[in-house]
C-alpha cells in the first residue's frame, strides 16, 4: 500500500456549510446508535431537503446501508432523475466506491463531503473488516459521461471529530 498525499481542505459557503454540518450531526447520531459514523443529506436545487440518512450497518446488518445509499433510497422513489440532477448530496465523509456509484446512478450531479478517504484510513486502521477500496469518489465520478462536481474535503476538524475513538483498534 502506497501512502497517498493528504488532499487540501476546500472552503465552503454558508449554505454548503449548513448542510454539511447537518450530515456531520447525522454521523454523530449513527455512532450513538452503534453504527459507523457517517451521515448524508440530499438537498434539491431550491434548497428543500429531499432526504437525510445515517449509516445503519450496525442496526440492520446490511453492509450496503451506508449513509449516502440510504439517503438515495429515500429520495429516488419520490423525486425524478431531473430533480435529482439539480440536487447536492452532502456526506460527512468521502463517498466510498459503492456510494459514488449510487450517486452516479441516481443522477445527482454535485457532492460536498467532509473528511476525505485518505484521512479516514488513519481511523480505520489495518483491520480488514474496516478497510476500504482505495479509490477516490472522484475516480468514479471522472468515469461518468455527465459531469459530477465534487467539493471536499471540507470542515475537516468537525468531520473528523465523529471518528475519534469510533473505530475498533
Amino acid at each position: 500500500m502506497t501512502a497517498q498525499p493528504l488532499p487540501g481542505e476546500q472552503p465552503v459557503d454558508e449554505g454548503d456549510g449548513r448542510y454539511l454540518r447537518r450530515a456531520i450531526e447525522l454521523a454523530n447520531l449513527a455512532r450513538s446508535r452503534g453504527n459507523r459514523p457517517f451521515g448524508s443529506v440530499i438537498v434539491g436545487a431550491d434548497g428543500t431537503v429531499l432526504a437525510e440518512a445515517w449509516n445503519r450497518n450496525g442496526e440492520t446488518g446490511d453492509c450496503t446501508a451506508h449513509a449516502e445509499t440510504e439517503a438515495i433510497r429515500l429520495a429516488s422513489p419520490r423525486h425524478t432523475r431531473e430533480e435529482l440532477a439539480g440536487a447536492t448530496l452532502y456526506a460527512s465523509g468521502e463517498p466510498c466506491v459503492m456510494c459514488a456509484g449510487a450517486i452516479y446512478w441516481s443522477n445527482i450531479r454535485r457532492v460536498v463531503f467532509g473528511i476525505d478517504a485518505v484521512r479516514l484510513r488513519a481511523f480505520r486502521g489495518a483491520r480488514l473488516d474496516q478497510r476500504d477500496a482505495e479509490l477516490s469518489c472522484r475516480d468514479v465520478f471522472d468515469a461518468s459521461p455527465v459531469p459530477i462536481a465534487c467539493i471536499g474535503p471540507a470542515l475537516l476538524d468537525e468531520a473528523a471529530a465523529s471518528h475519534e475513538g469510533g473505530w475498533k483498534t
